[in-house]
């Protein structure tokens, strides 16, 4: 018989699922909280000098110069405060994340949903990828994290510019988290813990808007140019060129928030009036103070998530896998 007359099937293998494809929501979120307080642990230091940075020459024609830049200043605090003080907000730090994470996992899709169903009613919501509507959804979902998580943001802020030894800016001395947070409510309320939410806003919302795009440019550069082929290569390569972007967009914004965090008194009226202030005082390169522990602080930030994510995932997935007997 000839083989031109046989049909044979082909039956195709199932493609298995990934450990992150087979987790649960809750279980995508507690891996991706872990992810970050890792990432958070190892560049907390940084953070600490950016927030200093930020404050130093406040309100000043003239910069004082202490923390120079970010591996002078993480040796500054250490000779000073010791390893205490270059980890100091940490735990607020943590908190933070897993607010800021909780939200744009349980935001993100919701907000993508109810908008592609209204603006392609005739198709699958579900199935639609418009570039808009998805960085939108993911500005959206950040800005809501920034906000739930705002008096943790506020309470780390005034816990890492505090020190004995170096004196910049308001200093507000808090002995830990829950120390901070009720301290604040007696003496300004509920509210008084959202004080400086419309400049975080601010921050997020440019940070945001600008990750998506130039991650797409970046990736779609590299391939194009074929200077890297698909795979965790370029993705880690163009999620580091987005997290430079982001800086570069999102400074100004973050020593605003900073120095609205931190004051004790009405020195700022809002967002807008430090803006005004702080170029007209300090000129306009005074927005990228800090500019440098910024950048110190995102790359390794972002490697260390996207890295240690792939961890976590078949961690949680494998507590899971016993609890809850998944496949």
């Amino acid at each position: 018989m000839s083989s031109n007359n046989i049909e044979v099937a082909k039956v195709e293998k199932p493609i298995e699922k990934t450990d992150a494809q087979k987790i649960s929501k809750f279980g995508s979120f507690v891996a991706g909280g872990l992810a970050a307080c890792f990432a958070v642990t190892v560049t907390n230091p940084v953070e600490v000098v950016k927030i200093r940075m930020q404050l130093q020459g406040e309100m000043s024609a003239v910069t004082q110069k202490i923390y120079k830049n970010p591996i002078q200043g993480i040796a500054v605090t250490f000779k000073n405060e010791g390893i205490r003080g270059c980890q100091k907000g940490l735990i607020s730090a943590y908190m933070y994340q897993i607010a800021l994470n909780g939200s744009r996992l349980g935001f993100y899709e919701p907000i993508r949903l109810a908008l592609n169903r209204n603006l392609f009613p005739d198709q699958e919501a579900h199935k639609v990828q418009s570039v808009g509507v998805n960085m939108f959804s993911g500005a959206f979902s950040g800005i809501i994290g920034a906000v739930v998580g705002s008096p943790l943001f506020l309470v780390k802020t005034r816990m890492q510019s505090y020190s004995t030894a170096i004196q910049l800016g308001d200093q507000t001395h808090y002995t830990g988290v829950w120390n901070g947070l009720s301290s604040i409510y007696k003496q300004s309320g509920f509210l008084g813990l959202f004080k400086g939410v419309d400049a975080a806003i601010l921050r997020t919302g440019f940070g945001s808007s600008v990750q998506l795009p130039i991650y797409n440019t970046a990736k779609n550069f590299l391939l194009k140019n074929d200077i890297m082929e698909n795979g965790p290569g370029l993705h880690l390569t163009a999620s580091t060129i987005a997290g430079l972007g982001v800086a570069v967009v999102m400074n100004p914004w973050d020593v605003i928030l900073t120095r609205i965090y931190n004051q004790k008194t009405n020195k700022y009226k809002g967002p807008i009036d430090c803006f005004v202030k702080t170029v007209k005082i300090e000129g306009p390169m005074a927005l990228y103070k800090g500019f440098q522990a910024q950048v110190f602080r995102i790359a390794p930030h972002t490697i260390l998530c996207l890295t240690l994510m792939e961890q976590t995932m078949s961690f949680v997935y494998s507590i899971e896998k016993r609890i809850l007997g998944h496949d």
